[in-house]
């Protein structure tokens, strides 16, 4: 069945995540009707869901894409901060092993936004929702595409019934994750397989919920144990954020041969005594378990180059972990997807609604920000035994050696440390990175020698029961 009448300009939204709500927002301006398509029944508030079994582990918000959610939403940060939500400022609030030592917390560049994954969707879609352009058609399944190779007309759905039908839409958008069919939906189309890349570290994460000491339930620093992934060993790395309602919200991961048990009784002591360093275990010691293990495999690196194919149909894009799954110990998944939304608005109202060749810009436009979120999670990861078929490559080990040099600068030099989080909160590409002032610096080194623990303060020590 074929929806018998649909106005001039609809518009589809596959999935109703984060990447999809702001999706549906950036188009609500241009389309006199947005449906977003979800497979889950969504809750009222911030409560946990079937599809989405990642909110349960460690999320975070980098400038870049909370700019990019801003300019979507204006009043979102506000609402996000007045349901418990935090606001850290980048390195100010962060203490972090690095593989070349201890950062130092220099004055603020950047700022995180940090929050338990279902207040994050549930805020973001409240606000998108509030929209009467907007509307929401959910248990219902996305099973195809309909239109050829030149162009998409519409999408197929299938209800809760089991029923199918049609909505036409003069844009498509494919906002359903890892768990896409797009590239088969292509070549169902006509069009030639597009090329892609997996690298897969073999991590596996296990996070669980705290409730942070008394007195370091507000204003306490993210904690960040990051791996070594070329000391020929698995790479082991943990993770501590502050979210809402006074908890911690922590994440641990482990390579082939290092990963974290998935017991209860096991978090702390992998944390203690498997990290290179084991504060984040000593601060989990002083705190109160709220919840059991969370477990999760599905880590692989995975990216469409569509942006490379001969061709492509009018009207569809695809966005979010549809385009590019990334290993999510990085962080950047919110963020590469705020910022594609962003461009798709953008575009849409430089261009013209359902100008020829405008689903094509946007698909070559967000590649900017998934390559350089690509960049960052494959640079290391590929250095895993196993990641790849090949290993790095000798681009690979170029990049890498040359970005060490620049992390080992940084722990001793705020300017450089500035510039290269300018890179990793996604708000300037990684040509920053390749000044010749950057290339000077990195050649010169960190001004400031080596700090020889963490750098908390004593009063972060005290709050946490440290000292």
């Amino acid at each position: 069945m074929t929806e018998p009448s649909v106005p001039a300009r609809t518009a589809v939204v596959l999935g109703g995540s984060h990447t999809g709500m702001l999706a549906a927002r950036a188009l609500a301006g241009f389309a006199d009707r947005v449906v977003v398509v979800e497979r889950d029944v969504l809750p009222e508030g911030p409560e946990p869901r079937k599809g989405l079994p990642q909110a349960r582990h460690a999320h975070m918000l980098w400038s870049g894409g909370a700019r990019a959610v801003e300019s979507l939403l204006p009043d979102v940060t506000d609402a996000l901060l007045d349901a418990g939500a935090h606001r850290l400022p980048v390195t100010t609030d962060m203490v972090a092993l690095s593989r070349q030592g201890w950062f130092r917390r220099w004055p603020e560049s950047h700022h995180v936004i940090l929050a338990g994954r279902d207040l994050l969707d549930a805020t973001i879609r409240a606000q998108v929702l509030a929209d009467d352009r907007v509307e929401v058609l959910q248990g219902t399944q996305a099973v195809g595409l309909e239109g050829s190779a030149a162009a998409v007309t519409g999408v197929r759905v299938r209800g809760r019934d089991g029923g199918e039908r049609v909505i036409r839409a003069g844009m498509v958008v494919d906002a359903t994750g890892r768990g896409s069919a797009a590239a088969r939906w292509l070549t169902d189309l006509g069009l030639p397989a597009a090329r892609q890349r997996k690298v897969d570290s073999g991590l596996a994460y296990a996070s669980r919920l705290y409730l942070a000491p008394e007195d370091a339930r507000s204003g306490f620093p993210v904690v960040n144990v990051q791996p070594d992934p070329r000391d020929g060993g698995p790479g082991r790395a943990g993770f501590l954020l502050p979210i809402e309602d006074g908890r911690w919200i922590v994440t641990l991961c482990g390579t082939r041969g290092g990963e974290p048990s998935d017991a209860d009784d096991d978090f702390v002591r992998y944390a203690r005594e498997d990290l290179r360093h084991p504060l984040i275990g000593h601060l989990l010691e002083q705190a109160e378990p709220l919840s059991g293990v969370s477990y999760t495999r599905a880590t692989v690196n995975r990216r469409y180059f569509y942006e490379r194919m001969p061709a492509w149909p009018e009207n569809f894009t695809v966005l979010g972990d549809a385009l590019a799954a990334f290993n999510p110990v990085y962080g950047h998944g919110l963020a590469a997807a705020a910022r594609s939304a962003l461009i798709l608005r953008d575009l849409t109202r430089r261009h013209g609604w359902g100008t020829p060749g405008l689903s094509r810009r946007v698909q070559k436009a967000v590649a900017r920000p998934v390559g350089a979120a690509w960049d960052m999670a494959i640079g290391q990861d590929v250095f895993y035994p196993g990641a790849t078929p090949n290993g790095p490559s000798l681009r690979d080990r170029l990049v890498a050696a040359y970005v060490d040099r620049l992390m080992h600068t940084a722990t001793g030099n705020g300017r450089i440390a500035r510039r290269v989080t300018d890179v990793t909160s996604l708000e300037r590409g990684a040509e920053t990175l390749l000044a010749p002032g950057m290339v000077l610096a990195a050649m010169i080194g960190p001004l400031k020698p080596p700090l020889p623990g963490p750098p908390l303060t004593p009063e972060e020590r005290k709050s946490a029961g440290l000292s």
